[in-house]
């Protein structure tokens, strides 16, 4: 190797693109690759959000129906059977709470939290959460564990 053949390592330069509007000589000059007149030619032009050059937008063509709720209330569900897996893989022992469930990843921190009750549930466990379904409520105090309501 000698000062003929250096090169910079594979991937460490990147392309820099091309400089436009530096005068004539570059090929790219004049109009700088804008073309001539029109809002796209101008300094500060922004294309709306779903604009198609004057053709009616998507958004406005589909047909709108029903209803959307303003003040629904989501809950994420958490089954019995989830809840049994996690005990078998010893993630929780003897109470499962909502700080619990965000930390398994089983709900986000802002939302609310629902047991439901598909699967069984052998394990003796108190579950705190703020909403139960009739069966998964049943079902915990069965198995001789505590549902609590947050």
């Amino acid at each position: 190797m000698d000062l003929s053949n250096l090169k910079p390592a594979e991937g460490s330069v990147k392309r820099q693109g091309k400089r436009v509007g530096r005068g004539q000589g570059s090929g790219k000059g004049g109009t700088a690759t804008r073309g001539h007149k029109g809002a796209k030619s101008r300094s500060g032009y922004s294309k709306k959000l779903g604009f198609e050059g004057g053709q009616m937008p998507l958004q406005r063509r589909v047909p709108k129906f029903g209803f959307t709720n303003i003040n629904r209330i989501d809950y994420q569900g958490v089954n019995l059977d989830t809840l049994q897996e996690l005990v078998e893989t010893k993630k929780i022992k003897d109470t499962v709470d909502f700080e619990t469930l965000v930390e398994l990843r089983l709900a986000r921190k802002n939302e609310l939290v629902k047991i439901l009750g598909r699967g069984e549930l052998k394990a003796k466990l108190t579950v705190k959460a703020h909403k139960f379904t009739a069966s998964a409520k049943a079902a915990i105090e069965a198995a001789g564990g505590e549902a609590v309501i947050l």
